[in-house]
């Protein structure tokens, strides 16, 4: 009986070390969310909890569906529940699911009664921003652009921003569709119009203004936190220009001119890695970005450009020193580039869709097209590679997929749905 106790203990305690609990495979740290919000934990894709099979399964096993709602917000996990921000009518929800079963534990319905303008009715009233889960508190941006905080465990709303009184109309032209982020006590957005707004950070528990920085418009792309030369910095595309902000004081460090140019917006979120900034913008090519302090002043050196493969809307990721990406020429096609030089190391096939939602795990890329196809491809320069395809939904997938240790989470057009490898 005292073996059958210590062997317990020893499990136990081996359990609290590890921090997860299990769930069908999949593990949940007790230490901080699972996915935490859009693009996971350091905002690059990258999945630190999978590890690829052996064998990839030929199909997927649907543990459960819920319907949910409009919107391309991704969703989150953390201790066993999803959270799903989302739009009925002409109010947002935000629930909160058990991650097991899809059984509703709470839900908060607020109304929002957006339209959104000519031209971008095919993505619907959105919300288009990802909410993203800090310290037990959800931060949601509507489609008017304001920020919400809500209690993670009951789902009570805690506090409530709305910047109209500053900004008439406080969303770009086709709804907010900026992420926030959240560094320390501060949750960070860039709030405003098309013609003007602020890079502003509020305090997590009040929503009390910390900083404002900047009168420049808001783009459709979502802020950064890095750390670059031993400064913690907000990096943040606007509709003007690519910009480095001081996290903790707001004080404006660079700037890199890139503006919306006719037509083409500033969508994608830039790429952070060994001290480079990947930038691509719709029919603007791709550019390496080094920001470096020399005798206390900031500059911005243009390592690289490129303009064979350009990002539209889709967000680029990093895998080893390779950026893999989808490019909006030839109607859309997956692409390799050398982020040392800029060079492009492959395209995949034209015509593969509007959009591609990535995640970036061990030697391989996931890759989330539009159309409801999932494909895992090698993350190698030789060539586009599959190793596996699945067909994860009926409808339109523009929302981040959340790939858990054995299993998958996919928003379509108004439902959810847990996969299981």
């Amino acid at each position: 009986m005292q073996t059958t106790h210590l062997s317990s203990l020893i499990r136990f305690v081996l359990a609290w070390m590890l921090g997860s609990s299990m769930l069908g495979g999949s593990v949940l740290t007790a230490s901080g969310p699972a996915w935490p919000g859009f693009l996971g934990g350091d905002r690059d894709g990258w999945v630190h909890h999978f590890q690829p099979p052996a064998e990839w399964p030929e199909s997927l096993n649907k543990k459960w569906q819920v319907e949910v709602g409009t919107g391309y917000g991704s969703p989150l996990v953390a201790d066993d529940r999803v959270y799903q921000h989302s739009r009925q009518g002409d109010d947002e929800v935000l629930r909160c699911l058990e991650l097991a079963t899809g059984k509703e534990i709470w839900t908060q319905t607020y109304a929002v009664p957006f339209q959104a303008s000519s031209g971008g009715e095919r993505h619907g009233n959105g919300p288009k921003s990802s909410p993203i889960l800090a310290d037990g508190r959800i931060f949601t941006m509507s489609s008017l652009g304001e920020i919400s905080a809500w209690d993670a465990k009951s789902g009570d709303r805690l506090w409530h921003r709305d910047y109209r009184s500053r900004f008439p109309k406080n969303h770009p032209n086709w709804g907010a569709s900026t992420s926030p982020i959240v560094d320390g006590d501060r949750v960070v957005a860039h709030v405003g119009n098309d013609d003007e707004g602020a890079l502003v950070a509020l305090h997590v528990k009040t929503g009390e203004e910390i900083w404002s920085q900047g009168s420049d418009g808001a783009a459709y792309s979502s802020p950064l936190v890095v750390e670059i030369q031993g400064v913690r910095q907000i990096i943040d595309w606007n509709h003007r220009a690519l910009v480095g902000v001081e996290s903790q004081s707001g004080k404006a460090l660079w700037e890199f001119p890139l503006p919306k140019y006719t037509s083409n917006q500033n969508m994608p979120t830039p790429t952070f890695h060994n001290g480079q900034i990947l930038l691509g913008g719709e029919n603007r090519g791709i550019y390496g970005l080094e920001p470096v302090i020399e005798n206390g002043e900031w500059s911005v050196k243009e390592r690289w450009f490129q303009k064979d493969v350009a990002l539209d809307m889709s967000t680029a990721v990093i895998n080893g020193d390779l950026l893999f990406g989808f490019s909006h020429y030839m109607k859309g096609q997956l692409f390799c580039l050398d982020t040392a030089t800029g060079e492009v190391r492959w395209r995949g096939p034209g015509r593969s869709g509007d959009n591609v939602a990535f995640l970036s795990i061990p030697n391989h890329i996931v890759a989330l097209f539009d159309n409801g196809k999932l494909q895992v491809i090698k993350a190698t320069d030789g060539d586009l590679e599959e190793v596996a395809s699945y067909q994860v939904a009926e409808s339109s997938t523009w929302a981040p997929p959340v790939l858990l240790k054995r299993t998958l989470l996919i928003k379509d057009k108004t439902s959810l749905t847990l996969w299981s490898l």
